[in-house]
């Protein structure tokens, strides 16, 4: 019984030493992805913020901006393949003063891969309805359950190109240790306006005509990032936008900000971190090493029980003792004689009939006949000599012994 049950804890502890390397390097790789359906709504505020009301055609200042992002997975736009999440996002900012009358409203749509969070170009991706854009780089995410202390390239969504986002730090975020990215977006155009601005605003004096501006885009955009899982925790843009002049003379500033995730927010992101990383653990870490730990134990509890049930096996009786207090020799077995088997002997023949002994008459009459005639008596058969046996078979007994 104990051998069998230590073979078959020898069995599991192999099964369990196989388990091991196949949880940490093929199902995190399948479980550990970003969703397709995700759902997730993040304010920035920002105060004493700058902006041009295009309402009154007036700059207001001391304000309290609140930009709200939406993200939206949509599921049936990876057209069946399930490496790529695609991802709608839309920012609405508005006054707090005013909330009814939006600022400014900024959508995309992006895809990526979801293990490597790169961007990848398909599924209708877009920036406000601008279907040429072409993304590269990381979007919103940063590589899942391996971020660095280095620099990764992060598309920009307002300026349509590529900027580092540079590693600068560790800072603490609602509790949690996050690595600290700034990303710096030079100067630049990002659109042209269809309607024309008085010249006025554009400090070119009261009565220049209205001039066809350009939109410019400068930026600070930093991230605090759970390195644990890639998910941003906290995000900060300090925008600086404004409109000018082809030739550069007739310039406006039309949105001063410095946005900020609300600490509500930051909670809720951290808290989505945390129950990331804790999966994040238990299939890269916790089961991996659990099974490779539980299936040693096994092999040596196992190991054990059957060379114990070995060792434990009956052994034979020792021989028995003379009087003498010596063990008594068992003789050996006769070897068998050299050469070929004898032949077998031949049957003996059966023994000669014994003749009957002569009754009292058949004595006297041979006595009496013998006197009258004076003739020697006669001998019965039986009391003639035996006949003579036939020869024994060569080789036989009787041969050999005479």
């Amino acid at each position: 019984m104990r051998r069998s049950v230590g073979m078959a804890l020898i069995g599991l502890g192999a099964f369990f030493l196989t388990l091991g390397p196949l949880v940490r390097f093929y199902v995190a790789d399948k479980v550990l992805v970003a969703p397709l359906n995700r759902y997730a709504v993040t304010r920035l505020e920002a105060r004493n913020a700058t902006y041009f009301d295009t309402s009154t055609l007036k700059t207001r200042t001391g304000a309290t901006l609140l930009a709200t992002n939406t993200l939206r997975g949509d599921v049936r736009a990876n057209n069946g393949n399930d490496d790529i999440a695609v991802w709608d996002s839309t920012t609405n900012i508005v006054d707090t003063a005013n909330p009814d009358q939006p600022i400014q409203i900024q959508s995309y749509r992006m895809a990526f891969d979801r293990r490597t969070s790169e961007l990848v170009n398909c599924c209708g991706v877009n920036v406000d309805g601008d279907g040429s854009v072409r993304m590269s780089g990381y979007g919103l995410l940063f590589p899942l359950g391996r971020v660095e202390k280095v620099d990764y390239p992060f598309f920009d969504m307002t300026t349509k190109q590529l900027a580092p986002m540079r590693y600068d730090g560790e800072d603490t975020v609602q509790g949690m240790t996050a690595y600290r990215f700034v990303q710096q977006i030079p100067n630049t155009r990002t659109s042209s306006l269809d309607v024309k601005i008085p010249g006025n605003l554009l400090g070119l004096g009261k009565n220049s005509p209205p001039q066809k501006v350009d939109r410019y885009t400068q930026a600070t955009n930093t991230v605090w990032v759970d390195p644990r899982t890639g998910i941003p925790v906290r995000h900060r843009q300090n925008i600086y936008s404004t409109v000018q002049t082809p030739d550069g003379r007739g310039r406006m500033v039309t949105a001063q900000a410095d946005l900020s995730t609300i600490e509500r927010d930051q909670q809720s992101l951290v808290d989505l971190a945390n129950a990331n990383a804790l999966k994040i653990s238990i299939f890269r870490g916790y089961l991996p090493f659990g099974s490779l730990a539980a299936g040693l134990i096994l092999l040596v509890v196992g190991g054990r029980l059957a060379l114990t049930a070995a060792s434990r096996r009956p052994t034979a009786p020792p021989p028995p003792r003379r009087p003498d207090g010596r063990f008594k020799t068992v003789p050996a077995a006769p070897k068998p004689a050299a050469g070929p088997p004898p032949a077998p002997s031949a049957p003996s023949p059966p023994p000669a009939p014994r003749a009957k002994a002569p009754t009292a008459a058949a004595a006297a009459e041979p006595s009496a006949g013998g006197a009258a005639s004076g003739a020697a008596p006669s001998r019965s058969p039986a009391a003639q000599a035996p006949p003579r046996r036939p020869p024994a078979p060569p080789g036989s007994y009787a041969a050999r012994h005479g």
